[in-house]
């Protein structure tokens, strides 16, 4: 097996072991409108929410992906100084499509590198094959579920995690080692509403 495919897996089994409990059950569609009838008058669209990322203090130290072409795969510059203590989200590129929230189920490209030395761990990228998850659902790390949410569809933003957001004390290891600081490039490839 890969390192990447381990470091998949053991993501995959640390973030299965993280949930649980939870209720995720969805409202069924009943689809009660009869042949002859009209269907009720749609409510208004709420206002769009901004898709931006929240302010972040301190965000300035941190090196952005010059790569701005959503085809093309991101490449984070190599960072300097300490990593930061707080999870850093950074707009590279704006979407103006739909809006990811909490229990919208998202689709999206990533590179991964170590904030230490710039080595990349993971990359939807090489796989050729976007990643979906449940957002706000645990199955992926805090930092992501987190960073994720208020993307809309057609952004991108480097997302800069620390340990306590990410794999912690436990690391990922072979490619991620106990308390390391992570940096993802993700674009928010499609959204479906939960």
């Amino acid at each position: 097996m890969s390192r990447r495919l381990s470091v998949a897996a053991l993501a995959a089994a640390l973030a299965l072991a993280g949930c649980g409990g939870g209720n995720n059950k969805k409202a069924a569609n009943t689809g009660t409108e009869t042949a002859g009838t009209k269907p009720a008058a749609a409510a208004p669209p709420a206002q769009k929410a901004s898709c931006k990322a929240p302010s972040t203090e301190g965000s300035s130290d941190i090196k952005l992906s010059p790569t701005k072409n959503l085809r093309r795969k991101p490449r984070i510059p190599h960072q300097s100084g300490n990593a930061p203590g707080s999870l850093k989200a950074q707009d590279v590129v704006v979407g103006h499509g739909v809006a990811a929230n909490p229990g919208d189920t998202v689709t999206v490209q990533y590179v991964g590198v170590r904030f230490r030395d710039g080595q990349q761990f993971d990359a939807s990228w090489n796989r050729h094959q976007p990643f979906t998850f449940p957002l706000g659902a645990g199955q992926v790390i805090q930092g992501w579920d987190k960073g994720v949410a208020g993307m809309c569809v057609g952004g991108r933003r480097q997302l800069t995690i620390p340990p306590d957001l990410a794999y912690g004390a436990q690391g990922a290891p072979p490619d991620i080692a106990p308390n390391e600081t992570l940096i993802f490039v993700v674009d928010l490839v499609k959204v479906q509403k939960g």
